[in-house]
């Protein structure tokens, strides 16, 4: 078990391209490796340091004797746990029923949050790169800058600064929520 004393982390696994799919990003304050020391199983990902981390580890017995010792932090990593869960549950959810491309839409909408000017916008700040998108969407960094220069010319999204906005929410949805791979172009 360990905890991002400093920096931060991704937490990844790799296809049998060699593709990476990210699964987290831990900031300071964070930790993993949980499952591994509750089952005793081997790890299930690999985790990278996305800048100059101090971490801190606790053995598997301790970590068990923590959670037993002190409810609270067993229903915190259960929460944690949940949350995981759900989101598994959501992205196979993706990957059985959408095409790459509603897969880069749906992505785009989960990365927005409101525009802080109060427009009916939706605002990516510090834009990850496509590559990095492209890991959460399970698909290639080619169809992310694809997807998100088709989306500029159908003025659906604009680059502002360091900002990618969602200006046409609604049509974005509606895009996302279109089943067949072929029904997801921007003329309809």
């Amino acid at each position: 078990m360990l905890f991002v004393v400093e920096g931060s982390v991704r937490v990844v696994n790799f296809s049998l391209w060699g593709s990476e799919i990210l699964y987290a990003n831990i900031p300071q304050g964070g930790f993993f490796g949980e499952l591994a020391a509750i089952d005793g199983q081997a790890r299930s990902s690999s985790v990278v340091a996305t800048e100059k981390c101090l971490l801190a580890t606790i053995p598997p017995q301790s970590f068990i004797a923590l959670l037993r010792d002190y409810p609270d932090v067993a229903i915190e990593v259960m929460r944690r746990m949940a949350r995981i869960i759900r989101i598994c549950d959501d992205r196979i959810m993706d990957l059985s029923t959408l095409g790459a491309v509603q897969r880069v839409y749906v992505e785009l909408i989960r990365m927005g949050r409101l525009d802080p000017a109060g427009t009916d916008a939706l605002a990516i700040f510090s834009v990850p790169a496509h590559k990095d998108i492209a890991s959460r969407a399970s698909t290639t960094r080619e169809t992310v800058a694809r997807v998100i220069s088709q989306l500029t010319a159908a003025s659906i999204v604009e680059r502002r600064d360091k900002a990618l906005y969602i200006v046409d929410t609604a049509r974005l949805k509606k895009l996302a929520s279109r089943l067949e791979e072929g029904r997801g172009d921007m003329a309809r």
